[in-house]
């Protein structure tokens, strides 16, 4: 009598399926009942996501510019005479227009109407940060400046020019009639006068005033070269100053000889000075 093997172990009945879970569970146990659990890697680990799009760098905005601040253009307060040349000495209200003009761009001057230290120091800062020529006279090109370009028409450089010669004729004709008036320190009359006094009385008879001292004299004026020079102008020394009448020739008042004398220039002048 054949024996089949049909024996079983003794205990719990075995289904087929039981032999099914078992396989699944050494693969990972993902599979149930032979269904395949979608997103589950036979090889045992758990499912992994796909990794993320990069994301898009941030762009920034540019940020806005600011325009520039319009350039702020003053107006002067006084428009100069550009008829009148002001200088060291000059007074009356066309020193107090001068001054205003000048407190406009920053100055900080007495509206007094004197062109002394002060506002002869003001003119020459203007001067300097204006690109203009630096000699603390007030002429065309500063006044013109001052006003913004406006101003008074001089009517061309001939007024100038036949201007500048009938002054200077003027202060060499005061400046001989002199000649051989004592030397008297601090003086500036036919009865006395010392170098700046001279100076003074000559250049008064042709209606420009400059300052008293030869140091303020020297410096009030533009310095020029001795080929510049003019009859009617300024030689310079150091503590002496006379006035030139052209031909190498000086007018001045004398120290050691104890008059106003007519000689050629002598020594070795510091420069020469022109309040033209």
């Amino acid at each position: 009598m054949a024996q089949h093997n049909t024996h079983r172990t003794p205990g719990r009945a075995q289904l087929p399926t039981h032999h099914a879970q078992r396989a699944a569970r050494g693969l990972g146990g993902a599979a149930v009942l032979g269904t395949v659990v979608v997103g589950t890697a036979f090889t045992g680990g758990a499912a992994q996501a796909a990794p993320a799009a990069p994301a898009a760098p941030a762009v920034s905005a540019p940020a806005a510019t600011t325009a520039p601040a319009a350039p702020t253009v003053v107006t002067p307060s006084a428009v100069l005479d550009s008829t009148q040349k002001l200088r060291w000495g000059s007074r009356g209200g066309a020193v107090q227009d001068l001054q205003s003009a000048l407190n406009d761009h920053g100055a900080s001057l007495a509206v007094d109407g004197v062109f002394g230290p002060r506002t002869h120091a003001a003119v020459k800062s203007y001067q300097s940060a204006n690109g203009l020529l630096v000699d603390g006279i007030v002429g065309p090109q500063t006044r013109g400046s001052l006003n913004a370009g406006g101003g008074v028409s001089t009517g061309g450089a001939s007024v100038s020019t036949s201007s500048s010669t009938s002054s200077s004729n003027a202060i060499v004709d005061a400046a001989r009639s002199a000649l051989g008036t004592p030397y008297s320190w601090g003086g500036a009359s036919l009865s006395g006068m010392d170098c700046s006094g001279l100076v003074n009385y000559a250049y008064a008879a042709a209606g420009i005033d400059v300052p008293r001292t030869s140091s303020q004299i020297a410096n009030g004026g533009r310095w020029i070269s001795q080929s510049e020079a003019q009859p009617g102008d300024i030689v310079a020394w150091s503590g002496h100053v006379a006035i030139y009448i052209g031909n190498g020739q000086i007018i001045d008042a004398s120290g050691s000889k104890q008059r106003v004398v007519e000689r050629s220039i002598w020594g070795n002048p510091i420069g020469y000075v022109t309040y033209r």
